[in-house]
């Protein structure tokens, strides 16, 4: 924040806002904007604050500030020369929110956000009149002044809300009076002492900021035949300005207030003069209330001629928005289809892409899978081998042993042997000798059978011969 306030402190055209200490008389250097250097009574609030607005290090004009209303109650000032509007650069004071505030001079709202303590308490910001319906309008017309004096004027210190058409009416009758009726009858433009102001009322925007019930201006011609006057203008009434004496004025404004006092002339003020400049004032108004009756019956008039062409012109713009209703829908649909069918395609080439690449890379990740396999196979292959040769070396080492072993064992299975094999042969003999019996046995008795055979078949024969 101390390098923010440096910087803004360099800058070589900065508008400053001083607030006014309560041990410094009236608005300080400021004092000079007001007639006898005497600023009004009876306007003593403790929410009231005093601003003596500079610019370019140079005082400017001064305001009587709100923070309750948040709206000035009014600014005085001098006529320099009108000129066309600027450039607008809303400012703010940061004082108004946080007294112990480095920056003893007004900035940019943007410029503080963030730096400036409870920023908005006191005061409006440029958030509150957005999407409100109420414009900034400047108790203090910019285009009364030229240069700085015109720069200075931009502060929400200075503005107060209105409607749009208010806050036109207001700008435009303000800079006409003074500048064709009040500025020419003042014998010393110096001397041309203004203050604007507004009356608060209950109404609030965004329940911040107060809507002024009705805006006046008053003014002090503080030179030899000097004069004083007041107008007054109110919401309901746009258009129009009522021309008061400052006395009536003051009537409208809170109890005790004194504008200016024994300050405007005193007894040396000119009622021929004045009177003059109320004159032109009402010619003014009057002429612009006929101007704006004659350009109203000329608009009727215009109106009343113009109305078919209107209609025949809203007919023919009515046909050729509904051309063009169509023909931007048949674009539409067009533009629809082709890019329906040129993201149909490139999601399919997108489908195509992505197989191809699911495939290939499928494929490459098989390839350390195949490459592993067949080397596997090959180890597998070698141990297999490396086992039939231990088989094979195995098989040809153990053929001598088992002989050597045979051979050994040969004396004593042949030792053992010989009681079975006499054994056998015993058993041998016994069975042939057994076999030799049974066989002549059977043969004897073979020959007893046939012998007794035959001689059953002679015998009966011979019997029979007999």
């Amino acid at each position: 924040s101390i390098v923010l306030v440096l910087c803004i402190s360099a800058l070589p055209s900065f508008s400053q806002g001083r607030v006014v200490r309560e041990d410094e008389s009236g608005f300080a250097e400021c004092n000079a904007f007001f007639a006898g250097r005497v600023p009004p009574d009876g306007f003593a609030e403790p929410f009231h604050v005093k601003i003596c607005q500079h610019f370019n290090k140079e005082p400017r004009f001064a305001t009587l500030y709100s923070t309750r209303d948040k709206i000035p109650l009014y600014s005085a000032f001098k006529y320099s020369k009108p000129a066309p509007g600027e450039e607008e650069q809303w400012l703010v004071e940061p004082q108004l929110d946080d007294p112990d505030s480095a920056l003893r001079e007004m900035v940019r709202e943007a410029d503080v956000a963030g730096t400036v303590a409870n920023l908005g308490a006191s005061q409006a910001l440029s958030s509150d009149y957005v999407d409100s319906g109420y414009e900034r309008g400047l108790l203090n017309p910019g285009l009364l002044h030229e240069g700085d004096f015109q720069v200075a004027a931009y502060t929400l210190t200075n503005a107060v809300p209105l409607s749009p058409s208010l806050s036109q009416s207001w700008h435009r009758d303000v800079a006409r009076v003074v500048e064709q009726a009040l500025a020419p009858h003042c014998s010393q433009t110096d001397a041309l002492f203004l203050v604007a102001g507004a009356i608060p009322s209950s109404v609030r925007v965004k329940g911040r900021v107060s809507v002024p019930e009705s805006l006046w201006l008053a003014a002090c011609c503080d030179a030899p035949r000097g004069w004083s006057l007041g107008l007054l203008k109110t919401p309901s009434d746009e258009n129009g300005l009522a021309d008061l004496t400052v006395k009536e004025l003051e009537k409208r404004l809170p109890a005790g207030a004194n504008l200016f006092g024994s300050s405007c002339g005193g007894d040396t003020q000119s009622p021929e003069a004045a009177e003059a400049a109320l004159q032109a004032v009402r010619q003014i108004h009057s002429g612009q209330r006929q101007g704006e009756q004659d350009s109203s019956l000329v608009r009727k008039v215009l109106g009343v001629i113009a109305t078919p062409f209107v209609k025949l012109l809203e007919l023919l713009v009515s046909v050729l928005v509904g051309l063009l209703k169509l023909v931007l829908y048949f674009l539409w649909l067009l533009t629809k289809r082709v890019a329906g069918a040129a993201l149909d395609g490139v999601c399919s080439l997108w489908d195509g892409l992505v197989s191809y690449l699911k495939a290939i890379g499928t494929v490459l990740l098989s390839i350390p899978c195949d490459v592993g396999r067949v080397l596997v196979n090959i180890c597998l292959g070698f141990l297999q081998i490396l086992q039939d040769l231990t088989s094979l070396t195995y098989r040809i080492l153990s053929i001598p042993v088992g002989f050597v072993l045979h051979l050994a064992a040969f004396p004593y299975r042949s030792l053992c042997a010989i009681p079975s094999v006499l054994r056998d042969a015993a058993a041998g003999i016994g069975g042939t000798v057994s076999l030799l019996l049974d066989a002549t046995a059977a043969l004897v008795h073979g020959f007893c059978y046939l012998a007794a055979l035959v001689g059953r078949r002679v015998v009966p024969r011979v019997s029979s011969d007999e």
